[in-house]
């Protein structure tokens, strides 16, 4: 329900402010409002929020609030806003704390009983979602695999039974190791699909299994270049009905000399696969 009444911004207030991933014109007219109303915007990059400013033509005072100095000057802007004060915080790009600063002077606020309104607006995690054709009833943002290969590869160990839709963001340095790092943990099937530079534009979003996926980044060094998002189609439990055909092999080879239920017990442990697929399959086979 609209309120036009309502004052654009109120005193001793702390306003999460999303800010435009690509395309300046997604940003909201909220979020415009807002900008222009507070006393002070807290910014991931001062200059890179001084540019976006200047071209809604928007004169505000900045504070610089990054990862390395969130945590020391939290206090501060704990300090103008119980004097009063209303601030914005934004990020570079997207909405801030996913993936980006804010999360401890959000809780400061919270802590300290300051009001934070958070805006709806840009988020590339969702973004990609909304158009990767995978489940999105539900998911789990992972943000950045990890940058050394074997706290990566533990990473998508811990994940490989992750049903739900999963989202990473990737840099470009990064990509090619870390796909075929998805291609020796989870092999070359799961579907995974590239979204990148969304709402710029050279957009991107492609969709095909891992390994397909792999060859085809590797093929063209302009796609894998720019911001990314990788939305991974989340584990699926296999078919008992899909057996190897080793294993039924196995299993007939077995039955020439066992019985049928330690005839599949001893295939299904030779071969990985359910005990209880492997004597259905010999039952059908016998009623045949």
């Amino acid at each position: 329900m609209n309120q036009p009444n309502r004052a654009v911004v109120t005193t001793s207030t702390l306003y999460v402010v999303p800010t435009p991933i690509g395309n300046l014109g997604d940003i909201t007219q909220r979020a415009l409002e807002v900008l222009e109303h507070v006393d002070l915007i807290a910014a991931e990059d001062t200059r890179h929020t001084g540019l976006l400013l200047q071209h809604f033509a928007i004169n505000a005072r900045m504070f610089a609030l990054h990862d390395h100095n969130e945590q020391q000057k939290a206090d501060q802007l704990i300090t103008k806003l119980q004097q009063g004060q209303s601030i914005a915080l934004v990020s570079d790009a997207g909405t801030p704390l996913i993936n980006d600063p804010g999360y401890h002077v959000v809780r400061r606020c919270r802590e300290a009983g300051i009001h934070v309104v958070p805006l709806p607006g840009p988020c590339a995690a969702i973004t990609a979602l909304s158009a990767a054709g995978l489940p999105s009833d539900r998911f789990c943002y992972e943000g950045f695999l990890p940058a050394k290969r074997k706290s990566r590869s533990d990473t998508l160990r811990a994940l490989e039974k992750e049903s739900r839709t999963l989202i990473f963001y990737e840099s470009t340095h990064r990509l090619i190791d870390s796909l075929e790092d998805m291609v020796e943990v989870w092999g070359v099937e799961r579907y995974v699909v590239l979204a990148r530079e969304l709402t710029k534009t050279w957009e991107s979003i492609q969709g095909m299994p891992v390994g397909e996926l792999l060859a085809w980044v590797k093929e063209d060094e302009t796609r894998r270049r720019g911001e990314m998002v990788l939305i991974v189609e989340g584990y699926k439990k296999p078919d008992d009905d899909v057996l190897p055909s080793e294993a039924l092999r196995t299993l007939a080879l077995l039955q020439q000399e066992l019985p049928l239920k330690k005839a599949a017990a001893l295939a299904a442990e030779i071969h990985g696969v359910k005990k209880n697929a492997l004597y259905r399959h010999g039952l059908g086979q016998s009623e045949e």
